[in-house]
């Protein structure tokens, strides 16, 4: 996972060299973001090549090429004191989903309460929250104990992390990736196997947008 700035930066990136065919100076990128000073755009554009999102093309100047879309990661917000962003916003809120075994994932609807910082589209009624339960996502950042965000939809591009139903009964957290004549549901932990299912045996119930982190690892 990336943290809010980090997405953010890939977003404006993604956006630019689709709209223009070129790279964004680093001044430019530092106006989108709203940062201080060009030391942390270094940073953040760093971090992103670091872990696979963007990639420095060499012997060009300002030659940034996206090599995995925004699709592909959701913002990280963390917070040690959650009052610290003012007013939050009620989100609903639909218990653990395991990152692991697949478990019953849905179990009553309350609500929490996320910082406005996240900036995902919250309030328009098709988000929610599950509580993270394992650590099958674990090279994606997503941890044991993280809120997930989602939007609630029944469709994902190969690449996104889906909260998916098996069987009607059963639910998981995975990368989605269609085959052929399968779907793939694939963990981010060297150490554990895809689940491998029919189309007809999958229920996308919504594709991850963000994780909030109320404590710090």
């Amino acid at each position: 996972m990336l943290t809010r700035k980090q997405h953010e930066l890939l977003v404006y990136l993604n956006k630019r060299i689709e709209e223009t065919g070129i790279s964004p100076s680093f001044e430019d990128m530092k106006n989108a973001l709203g940062l201080k000073s060009k030391s942390g755009i270094h940073r953040h554009l760093t971090s992103l090549v670091e872990r696979g999102f963007v990639e420095r093309l060499p012997n060009r100047a300002r030659a940034i090429r996206v090599v995995r879309k925004p699709e592909e990661a959701a913002a990280t917000v963390e917070s040690s004191s959650p009052g610290q962003w003012g007013t939050l916003i009620d989100l609903p809120y639909f218990g653990t989903i395991a990152a692991g075994t697949p478990i019953e994932a849905i179990q009553h609807e309350s609500f929490i309460k996320v910082p406005p910082t996240m900036n995902l589209g919250i309030g328009s009624g098709e988000h929610f929250a599950l509580k993270i339960q394992g650590d099958s996502m674990i090279d994606a950042g997503i941890l044991d104990g993280d809120m997930g965000i989602f939007r609630r939809q029944q469709t994902a591009e190969s690449g996104q992390i889906v909260i998916a139903f098996i069987d009607s009964r059963e639910a998981t957290l995975k990368r989605f990736r269609p085959r052929a004549e399968t779907v793939e549901l694939v963990p981010a932990n060297k150490d554990m196997e895809p689940i491998v299912v029919h189309p007809s045996q999958l229920q996308i119930q919504g594709i991850m947008k963000g994780l909030y982190r109320t404590s710090i690892y």
